[in-house]
């Protein structure tokens, strides 16, 4: 089981580095790199479990933040419409996405930053992504909202690229040009 001793830190160079494609049909160390990632996410919003081992809530995480190179990801979230989006994914990619943009007015958070960053982080609005699901192979999935914003974030760890690489460095608060607010569900 990932705890957050497992979880690699902002400053380590992994988290910069571009991950590799898994090979297909993937190994079981393979999937079971990507099943331990959702396992991580679906357990750190169990209040009992995060509390018993110290977890920092998260709904998504990826395998370079546990210092592994690999293109995979754990993804446990939902929409506005209480929609749950849950996810093993090996070589996750994203092949379309909206012009329109959207960023949470909240700012977004990392399970590999331990301090607070400031800004709106531009996303698409709507993404269609492809990727070998472990429980149900190939899978084509369209987001939108923040289910959208967090395969964006995960994809985006995948390629060395941290969340507050994309905030605005002279003006973290000024709205993305055309870009919507999102509220946190």
């Amino acid at each position: 089981m990932i705890t957050m001793k497992d979880i690699i830190r902002e400053g380590d160079p992994r988290l910069r580095e571009v991950s590799t494609e898994v090979n297909l049909p993937p190994s079981i160390e393979d999937i079971n790199l990507a099943n331990s990632l959702l396992e991580y996410v679906i357990n750190s919003q169990d209040p009992e479990i995060s509390r018993e081992y110290s977890l920092r809530s998260g709904i998504g995480l990826a395998a370079p933040q546990i210092g592994i190179l690999k293109r995979a990801i754990g993804v446990h979230v939902t929409d506005l419409q209480g929609n749950l989006f849950s996810y093993a994914l090996l070589n996750p990619k994203i092949i379309s996405h909206s012009v329109e943009e959207v960023y949470l007015s909240t700012g977004e958070g990392c399970l590999s930053v331990d301090r607070d960053v400031q800004g709106y982080v531009p996303r698409y609005a709507r993404i269609t992504v492809t990727g070998f699901d472990t429980r149900l192979g190939e899978v084509k999935i369209r987001l939108k909202g923040l289910p959208a914003i967090c395969f964006q974030h995960e994809i985006d760890h995948l390629n060395g690229i941290m969340f507050y690489d994309r905030i605005n460095k002279n003006n973290p608060f000024s709205a993305p040009e055309g870009a919507a607010p999102l509220e946190r569900n």
